[in-house]
């Protein structure tokens, strides 16, 4: 009983620290709207999205932490390299915005989604596009066990991110 209410206490405090990273991400992309490929806001896009994504992982919150990973990493190298045209700033917001919806409708309990992964494999792969960074989902197999793929994608490119999007059942 105290593992649940410590998890319970946990879940709301990540739901806390949750919106105020995402609000934080948000900002971040509005002041990209502003200025273009601005380095300070660049970087504080990524390190929300990894805490966040950190944080959901900590907690085992597989949905969110595999959607917020994957996110992120399509982000990384455009921001690091400070080229996160303004093409790309539509996409984002549509992914974070996904993102507010998944950390609304999570399971105040549970903390797991019970919503299918085609909107967010849609918006994870135009902003791939956009921002010319190779995204391929987990396969099946890796994708009902939880764990992360490494097994060969249909195209040549190897997997992009150490997360994947999950399918809840």
């Amino acid at each position: 009983m105290d593992t649940a209410l410590s998890f319970d206490e946990a879940l709301q405090g990540f739901m806390l620290d949750a919106q105020l990273l995402l609000t934080q991400a948000q900002e971040c992309l509005q002041h990209l709207e502003l200025i273009d490929n601005d380095p300070d806001a660049c970087h504080g896009l990524g390190n929300a999205l990894d805490s966040l994504a950190r944080k959901a992982t900590r907690l085992g919150l597989r949905e969110v932490a595999h959607y917020t990973t994957a996110l992120q990493q399509l982000l990384a190298p455009v921001c690091h390299g400070g080229h996160l045209q303004r093409e790309a700033l539509p996409a984002t917001a549509a992914c974070l915005t996904l993102l507010a919806w998944q950390l609304e409708l999570a399971d105040r309990r549970t903390g797991r989604l019970n919503l299918d992964i085609g909107e967010q494999l849609v918006l994870l792969s135009e902003l791939a596009k956009v921002v010319q960074q190779p995204f391929a989902p987990a396969c099946g197999s890796c994708d009902e066990q939880g764990s992360v793929c490494i097994h060969p994608h249909t195209d040549t490119a190897p997997p992009p991110y150490q997360g994947r999007a999950s399918r809840t059942h």
